[in-house]
């Protein structure tokens, strides 16, 4: 859905805005951002809580491409989503942190963001992503991807690991532990990542901060 960001109000929560600065940071220099216990926790556990009590009817199997070209695709990607409206407490508190967010990284890389759209996600045991990536140069769309780990007492063994590919092609690609309040942001058009086999049931939510591509024949929608 459409974000509203400068009807958010202003960033006054120091932690959020120290956050802010990191993430901003990180970007600027590097090109993505991870942050550990990066949320607050009152906010964490409303989205820990949202996803637990969520029927398992809300989730349907992730596919690959948008509208017509989405098609479920095995051996690409396993997972399960449930797309965040903004229809109860939690995903409202979700969705206005997320407005903070792009209204603070507008403010100070111009990146343009326009809208936001997110999906809680599920990987069952088994259940993989695939090496892709968010965006392709030129499309214009995606330009910022966040995930956030909803997952408490996250085991080195649980695997589910997300691995960004960094442009170096000597450099191991950078290794991220789901676990409960971690954060993740990259650039969309510039990160192949991936989401390795998981143990155990893996929670998140996935994100995307985007540019209006709209023009004169074609609206573009968030999703």
């Amino acid at each position: 859905m459409k974000s509203n960001a400068d009807n958010h109000g202003d960033d006054n929560d120091s932690k959020d805005v120290s956050l802010f600065e990191s993430i901003v940071d990180d970007i600027s220099t590097k090109g993505y951002s991870v942050r550990d216990n990066a949320l607050e926790p009152v906010l964490l556990d409303k989205l820990n809580d949202r996803i637990k009590l969520m029927s398992a009817a809300k989730f349907k199997r992730a596919g690959v491409g948008r509208h017509d070209d989405h098609t479920v695709k095995d051996l690409v990607r396993t997972d399960e989503i449930s797309w965040i409206e903004g229809d109860c407490d939690a995903e409202a508190a979700w969705i206005g942190w997320a407005e903070s967010l792009q209204a603070y990284v507008n403010r100070r890389l111009f990146l343009g963001l326009f809208s936001f759209e997110s999906h809680f996600a599920h990987y069952a045991p088994g259940d993989f992503y695939k090496k892709h990536q968010d965006s392709f140069k030129g499309e214009a769309n995606r330009v910022l991807s966040i995930v956030v780990y909803l997952n408490k007492d996250w085991l080195p063994d649980s695997g589910g690991e997300l691995l960004i590919y960094t442009a170096d092609a000597g450099q191991s690609p950078v290794k991220v532990t789901p676990a409960y309040g971690t954060v993740a942001i990259f650039l969309s058009e510039e990160f192949p990542h991936e989401v390795l086999p998981s143990r155990r049931d893996r929670f998140s939510i996935a994100g995307w901060f985007r540019v209006n591509s709209s023009n004169f024949d074609r609206i573009d929608p968030p999703k």
